[in-house]
């Protein structure tokens, strides 16, 4: 019985090695007469073969290690030590090769092809081996991909009846996440949310006093993070390439701020930065061309503002923008912060007034309606999230469902076809019709 087992495992195994080796040299064959790099699509087709439908049990290292791609002449590769590292894992002994990520591979082409491969199958490739498992538990991937540019968007939504959860707009699949063990007060308070690098911020309120809970996309926990250098809540944030800003804001005593700081989410500590031009709260911020911008707002006696501000992360300074958020849309103290989003470089704004997407034109400081919003927006904009996700806008509304009252997720790329509809990329029930709190996580 054993025996027949081993041979239909051989079997499936020869069958499936005959089938990637046939589809391999036809790409090469086609690379080839293209002209293209063939080192190239073997990461990429490398990387394909790690999603998890494809990883046949502990097959796959013996797979891996007779693959026709492996026997590749040295001079098709534009790196000059790889023939070396190749050797080291692919004739050396069964206990090196044993210790080698994708054996008959050398290390840094095995990461390359773990950093392309989805970080939604993370999960899976942790099941495959102890070596997968480490790798991925470490959070040295995502590392990596940050100085590869290779990123996946996640949205992390939060309402009253749907405590935290994330959602991969690229396969359509909702996330679960573990409560945050806060208090009672924590739970029942205002928050807002930022994310950076691999990790969710929730600032917030506790009993005694402010606090901010981390989720960590590698730990898959909450913890508690460390307190900003000054205590606020209201503020303009954004983050880029693991570091965020935050400006502006009210403090415990209700005054409003022009203090700054950054968070840097690698060493998990905050620093000072010069201060706002003008105090503000209740204001926008994002990222665009490397710049960080915060724009509108309200100032200590209620008063809106229709100027922004830019700062220089290379030379620390800020700089004034006169008139560039419309007049009048943001007018009294219940209004929402604006609702802004960046797309590709290019400034988006939700105008809940009339309804419709307007872009931002950097050359002359104005607006142009270029959508109209897929769904009514309430009359002081809370309740909706309006975000930029890859390439994509994203709006999250509350709305009646089939069963219940839920949330619907819409995309639209900008720079796509300007008569495409918005597209509903999920539905999601029992999950309230108030969108508490949105984060967008690039990693």
């Amino acid at each position: 019985m054993e025996r027949t087992q081993n041979k239909m495992d051989n079997s499936r195994v020869c069958q499936f090695k005959n089938l990637i080796i046939a589809r391999i040299t036809i790409l090469l064959h086609l690379l080839k007469t293209l002209g293209g790099d063939p080192y190239a699509l073997h990461i990429n087709i490398l990387a394909y073969l790690l999603s998890p439908a494809n990883i046949l049990s502990n097959a796959f290292g013996k797979l891996l290690t007779n693959i026709s791609v492996a026997r590749l002449d040295s001079s098709m590769h534009p790196r000059k030590n790889i023939s070396k590292q190749y050797s080291k894992c692919h004739k050396g002994s069964e206990e090196q090769s044993a210790n080698c990520l994708l054996p008959g591979l050398p290390e840094e082409v095995a990461l390359e092809c773990l950093t392309l491969a989805s970080r939604s199958n993370y999960p899976a490739l942790a099941c495959v081996s102890r070596r997968f498992r480490s790798l991925i538990s470490s959070g040295y991937l995502y590392k990596l991909r940050q100085k590869l540019g290779i990123q996946e968007h996640w949205i992390f939504v939060s309402t009253a009846d749907m405590p935290w959860e994330g959602f991969d707009p690229m396969i359509r699949r909702w996330m679960p996440m573990p409560p945050i063990p806060c208090d009672d007060c924590f739970k029942m308070a205002d928050k807002e949310s930022l994310a950076v690098g691999t990790q969710l911020l929730v600032f917030g309120r506790e009993t005694s006093e402010l606090a901010i809970w981390m989720y960590s996309l590698v730990t898959k926990e909450w913890s508690r993070a460390r307190p900003m250098l000054h205590g606020r809540c209201l503020f303009g944030s954004a983050s880029l390439n693991g570091v965020a800003i935050l400006a502006g804001g009210v403090d415990p005593k209700g005054r409003v701020l022009n203090l700054a700081e950054m968070y840097n989410s690698e060493t998990g500590t905050w620093k000072p930065l010069p201060g706002l031009n003008v105090a503000r709260r209740s204001s926008a911020g994002f990222f665009m061309d490397g710049k960080f911008y915060v724009i509108g707002g309200l100032t200590q006696d209620g008063q809106s503002l229709t100027c922004g501000e830019e700062f220089d992360l290379e030379t620390s300074v800020w700089r004034r923008i006169m008139n560039i958020y419309p007049v009048g849309v943001h007018v009294n103290p219940c209004q929402s912060p604006p609702l802004m989003a960046v797309v590709n470089h290019q400034l988006y704004a939700a105008d809940k007034d009339l309804n419709v997407v307007k872009k931002y034109n950097k050359e002359d400081n104005t607006w142009n309606v270029v959508k109209n919003l897929p769904v009514q927006a309430s009359p002081t904009g809370w309740g909706m999230a309006f975000r930029g996700c890859g390439d994509r806008l994203i709006v999250i509304t509350g709305q009646r469902l089939v069963y219940s009252e839920g949330i619907v997720i819409h995309g639209w790329r900008p720079e796509g076809d300007p008569h495409e509809t918005w597209e509903i990329l999920s539905a999601r029930e029992r999950a309230g019709m108030f969108v508490q709190n949105c984060a967008i996580m690039g990693c």
